[in-house]
């Protein structure tokens, strides 16, 4: 098994930059998933926000999830469970509006800090989107542009503890699962792993490193870049210690944003064919809601066909 694809960012300045640009370019195309470091957050920062959302879920978070536990008598579980993740989650939105100051239970100090964060995240996912247009040989912003809709991208953060299971071998910690929006951006535990992605039909570990940032495809870059690029199933497997912190931040298209293959990408091939339907982000987002832990291709497929049915008209991104 090839080794997990890393990106040294700093590299990018330098000599090195089309050997970068090449690892970017691999895992994109047969992983959907690559770790940068030196991305620009910085190392104390990174720590700062680490402290503060352990501390957080210490607090607010684990007492209720302790009581969720023994109210549905999960410590004692004997069979698979299929309907649960092993996971303590809140959301945060960011665009095209934060919700930060209304989240209840944030000490002051910890809505700032996840502003900021979610500040330097944003400019790092247009940066990375910039550095796959590059390799796709896309205009520079096309990807921005395709995701803006008419109010600009929706960015989000989903920020999750995993704590200690009892019995991980029936209890996922995150059901399998492709994400459904664009790039997602993931700060992850460095001591406590259990993020895994499929390759080649094995489950492989995404290891766990200091201050680096997992970055992955979701559904939507799979349609743009009509499957040169494809989502890829991961899921969380619960660990008997350790609570596992997760933020993970999605950068996603505007809810009324019309996604279909890049037109530049689909002249490229022989038959020049549009491998995958357009659509609104909105209606895939409700359609994938009920069909999160599924395959991807019967939600494509499902868009297929509403598309041969009204004959949609072009739309362009403009």
């Amino acid at each position: 098994m090839a080794t997990f694809p890393v990106v040294n960012m700093e590299k990018l300045n330098g000599e090195e930059r089309s050997a970068t640009m090449e690892i970017i370019k691999d895992a994109c195309e047969n992983w959907g998933f690559f770790e940068v470091m030196n991305h620009g957050i910085s190392p104390e920062f990174m720590d700062t926000v680490e402290k503060l959302t352990k501390d957080h879920y210490k607090k607010t978070m684990e007492q209720r999830f302790k009581e969720m536990v023994a109210s549905k008598g999960l410590e004692a579980v004997q069979s698979e469970i299929d309907d649960l993740d092993w996971e303590s989650t809140f959301f945060l939105r960011h665009l095209p509006v934060s919700n930060i100051s209304e989240v209840p239970d944030l000490e002051e100090k910890y809505r700032k800090v996840m502003k900021e964060f979610a500040a330097q995240l944003e400019k790092l996912a247009e940066h990375l989107l910039d550095l796959l247009c590059e390799n796709l040989g896309l205009e520079k912003g096309y990807l921005k542009k395709a995701f803006y809709g008419s109010k600009g991208p929706t960015f989000g953060t989903k920020v999750s503890n995993y704590p200690p299971c009892p019995k991980p071998d029936l209890i996922k910690g995150l059901r399998a699962h492709t994400d459904a929006g664009g790039i997602i951006l993931l700060f992850q535990d460095d001591k406590v792993s259990g993020l895994q992605l499929l390759k080649d039909g094995e489950w492989v570990d995404v290891p766990p490193m200091r201050h680096s940032i997992v970055v992955n495809i979701g559904d939507q870059l799979e349609v743009i870049t009509n499957g040169k690029y494809k989502s890829v199933m991961h899921r969380v497997v619960a660990q008997s210690d350790g609570n596992r912190m997760s933020l993970a931040s999605f950068y996603n298209p505007g809810s009324d944003a019309v996604i279909f293959p890049a037109p530049a990408l689909v002249e490229k091939l022989e038959d020049n064919k549009d491998l995958y339907p357009k659509f609104v982000f909105e209606d895939y987002m409700k359609l994938y809601a009920g069909l999160k832990f599924q395959a991807k291709e019967p939600r494509f497929e499902a868009f297929k066909s509403i598309e041969r049915n009204a004959n949609l008209d072009p739309i362009a991104t403009a």
